[in-house]
């Protein structure tokens, strides 16, 4: 079978495969990781695989529907996202009344709103893969029966079927991402060495943040971790195939969760001596067993992107970051510096119970610690998560549709509002949070000194211009608001002069503009 895989175009420098789907703060891209890998199922399995990548290289929606229209896929695959929903479908009927395929969604998206994306795609969806999806979409492509294929979503005489899930994956029979099918150039990001490719060395997390929505939705509570020798090899297999790399980013979201795991794996790397051609590096917890790091130092690990989250006590445990507090997010961050380690921090602001008090020891917090570079983030509330799911119960979700995950050019919205801390708020406060952070004499002194080369210095450019944009972006809005705020203004004074009642044209798209 034909089959193509498309992550479908949505405007410039949409992340469709981040945890937040949207315009990155960083404009960063991500790697496709877990779709190549059920691509190399596929091929592995006898079929014509393609893969487009119209998201990361920024196509158009005519350039995405065109590229996949001329190959004449039989099954076409797409990972859908929560602000991007309305649009892939829409690219999806326009590819399916031309070329007449099967279309099947996947991601967390279709995962967590399986009745209503059927509904919205009534006519075009045939298929939708829940979960982890690799050898749903496999059995799909080798003729495995509809109501025989575990995992399945499907429809028979407009009903919505949903077969028995699939008993989690043995991720040690997985095969590694068909990276032939992509270039690493076309994934920037600020905080790598360029080009990168990114590896999961397991799947699944032991942990049960309310935010977080792989575990819930997608890969569950346990961690699977692969075994030592397979993440190895496959750092020696991307080598080989796109020689260029210069690092390698463990993107399992609790890497060193396990210290047995992680000895093995830096061992091996030391042993075959792969941290003598390409660096790598992680995301981590503050929780790590910090007699680990000497080790993962010596193996070639660099950078350590570490779940900082919030500066109280409070905010970790309301949004169940289990078994971490400050004085350990301290005591961690002060062990990798004195490494050497670049420490790059994630924070949010907007936990439940949120005030500006705690919104001012998380930014202090961030400012307190010896890190090289932050981002801060609204806390994201997407459908299937339990955050999620209290937020629209008490009415703190403000969206009205799954557009309104997004601003109009495309930045993540803030959509969580508290009676105590408005959306207003967050947004204020992640934007002083950055500023304050990045703009001290300190901060820009130390960023300028650590220049190590011609690439450490693109990629610090790339990250000082990427903060420019996102500012340049919130100032043109601003002031697109306050001409629409004074145009709404002017109207209704002329209204009043004409003795009309201001609600005679509440349809205005000014007065819209401004409610």
């Amino acid at each position: 079978m034909k089959v193509v895989i498309l992550n479908p175009s949505f405007g410039d420098n949409f992340v469709r495969v981040a945890r937040w789907a949207a315009k990155s703060r960083g404009r960063v891209q991500r790697h496709p990781e877990y779709m190549l890998t059920a691509a190399q199922v596929l091929i592995d399995a006898g079929h014509d695989v393609h893969y487009i990548e119209a998201a990361a290289r920024n196509f158009t929606a005519e350039e995405s529907i065109d590229s996949t229209v001329s190959l004449k896929p039989d099954l076409l695959v797409m990972h859908v996202t929560t602000p991007s929903i309305y649009s892939d479908i829409d690219q999806a009927k326009t590819i399916k009344d031309k070329i007449h395929c099967k279309v099947a969604f996947v991601g967390q998206h279709a995962t967590a709103e399986i009745d209503d994306t059927f509904a919205i795609g009534k006519g075009v969806v045939d298929y939708i893969l829940p979960r982890e999806y690799d050898y749903t979409l496999r059995d799909l492509a080798n003729g495995v029966p509809d109501d025989k294929n575990l995992g399945l979503c499907w429809l028979k005489g407009g009903q919505v079927l949903k077969n028995m899930p699939r008993p989690d994956i043995d991720v040690n029979e997985l095969p590694f991402p068909a990276w032939q099918l992509i270039q690493p150039e076309w994934y920037p990001d600020g905080g790598k060495k360029f080009p990168f490719l990114t590896l999961m060395t397991g799947r699944g997390c032991n942990n049960a943040c309310t935010f977080c929505r792989d575990p819930q939705l997608m890969y569950g509570y346990k961690l699977r971790n692969r075994r030592a020798d397979l993440v190895v090899a496959e750092m020696e297999h991307d080598l080989k195939l796109h020689p260029q790399i210069r690092e390698i980013m463990f993107e399992t979201d609790t890497f060193a969760a396990e210290r047995e795991h992680v000895t093995k794996v830096c061992n091996l790397i030391i042993e075959k001596g792969l941290h003598k051609r390409l660096s790598w590096s992680c995301n981590m917890r503050v929780n790590t067993d910090l007699d680990l790091l000497p080790l993962m130092r010596e193996a070639g690990c660099r950078m350590l992107m570490t779940g900082f989250e919030f500066g109280t006590d409070e905010n970790l445990r309301v949004i169940r970051k289990g078994g971490v507090s400050i004085d350990m997010a301290r005591r961690y961050s002060e062990a990798a510096h004195r490494l050497g380690f670049t420490i790059h921090g994630c924070f949010m602001i907007g936990a439940p119970g949120e005030t500006k008090e705690s919104a001012r020891k998380t930014i202090d917090f961030a400012k307190s610690l010896p890190l090289d570079t932050i981002q801060i983030t609204g806390v994201a509330s997407y459908p299937g998560t339990s955050l999620y799911k209290w937020a629209k119960e008490n009415n703190y979700i403000l969206a009205k549709n799954w557009r309104d995950w997004l601003t109009e050019s495309g930045e993540q919205r803030t959509l969580l509002s508290y009676p105590q801390f408005s959306h207003k708020d967050i947004d204020e406060h992640i934007d002083i949070g950055l500023k304050e952070f990045y703009l001290r004499p300190k901060q820009i002194w130390r960023m300028f000194i650590t220049i190590n080369s011609v690439g450490d210095f693109l990629r610090k450019l790339h990250g000082f211009k990427a903060f420019v944009h996102y500012f340049f972006q919130k100032f043109v809005r601003l002031i697109k608001g306050q001409g629409l705020k004074n145009q709404a203004q002017t109207k209704f004074l002329h209204r009043r002069v004409r003795g009309q009642s201001p609600s005679t044209n509440s349809a205005d798209p000014a007065l819209t503009a401004v409610n």
